[in-house]
């Protein structure tokens, strides 16, 4: 005997309504659950490049990556975003591209975001700027293959790369004569060894955080990520927090970088690029932000280990 299920006009809407309705939830878990887990990790990258992942419980989570880059070791190569060459009505310097963007287009083996810029906007998953391609301006200077592509801005400081990779924080806003690649920052959280950082502990808030740190001989170069605005998962640091890991590392030298949602660390797969912390973009987890400019780097593989 055969049997006929009739579905009704009003339970069709019900189902599609109910799967309509629900997929934004799914998205939602389903983003939280491929974030990197809590735990401590470290590994060699690539020659030259090793990072960590820390988890921090106290004084509330945060999850901290580090890059550390030994910039002498063979096949180590600095990359900043190249600028727009030619000429535009509304004169700006680069096209937004998110981070792991920027490593499959220059073949990179890992980059960061870079510098602060404008404009920018973000209201909802769907109303933000800059999107892909868009037109921005980075705050600071940017040099890239010895071209500057952003002019010097007051109180926005540069970390410069030499033609033999030698890394500087001079303290200024200006990259010296002979500098091949150049990206802007905020403030100086160390310099020469003393903390310059003054923070308001009242204004001074936990957020995702970058920042660049050198040894006194520029020859080593620490990138430090610290995740945020996810509660229990990541919640962020202060600058005060920053600023003594930093110094723990045992940096020279450091510079605090655009932070919250531009917060972005990707790395080379044979898949193609991959994140390796949390970014939150318009509110989604493991979403990247398309940013105005990068630091990358070129490196050899670690022999017989496989990148995943």
């Amino acid at each position: 005997m055969q049997y006929r299920v009739k579905i009704s006009k009003q339970n069709i809407a019900l189902i599609v309504g109910t799967i309509i309705l629900g997929f934004p939830l799914m998205l939602y878990g389903w983003l939280h659950f491929s974030r990197p887990p809590r735990t401590a990790e470290q590994r060699e990258l690539f020659q030259g490049i090793i990072y960590q992942r820390r988890s921090v419980r106290s004084p509330r989570p945060v999850l901290i990556h580090i890059i550390t880059i030994d910039l002498t070791a063979p096949g180590v190569k600095p990359f900043t975003t190249p600028g727009i060459t030619k000429p535009t009505t509304d004169e700006a310097e680069t096209q937004a591209k998110t981070v792991p963007e920027f490593v499959n287009e220059f073949k990179l083996q890992l980059a960061i975001n870079g510098s602060y810029f404008h404009p920018f906007r973000e209201v909802t998953p769907w109303d933000y700027y800059p999107r892909t391609n868009d037109r921005v301006n980075v705050l600071g200077q940017l040099i890239s293959n010895s071209n500057i592509y952003s002019p010097v801005e007051s109180k926005w400081n540069v970390l410069c790369f030499g033609a033999n990779n030698q890394a500087q924080i001079p303290g200024g806003e200006e990259c010296p004569y002979g500098t091949v690649y150049g990206i802007a920052g905020a403030e100086i959280l160390v310099l020469r060894g003393k903390i310059q950082n003054k923070s308001d502990s009242d204004t001074d808030k936990a957020y995702p955080r970058v920042a660049a740190a050198i040894d006194k001989e520029g020859k080593k170069l620490w990138l430090v990520l610290a995740d945020g605005k996810q509660p229990l998962y990541s919640e962020g640091l202060t600058i005060t927090e920053l600023t003594k890991f930093i110094t723990e590392l045992g940096a020279h030298t450091a510079l605090n970088l655009d932070g919250g949602g531009s917060t972005t660390l990707a790395v080379a797969t044979q898949a193609g690029a991959k994140l390796l912390n949390a970014p939150s973009h318009t509110k989604l987890p493991m979403v990247a932000r398309p940013v105005a400019n990068h630091l990358g780097f070129y490196a050899n593989p670690v022999k017989n280990i496989e990148v995943p």
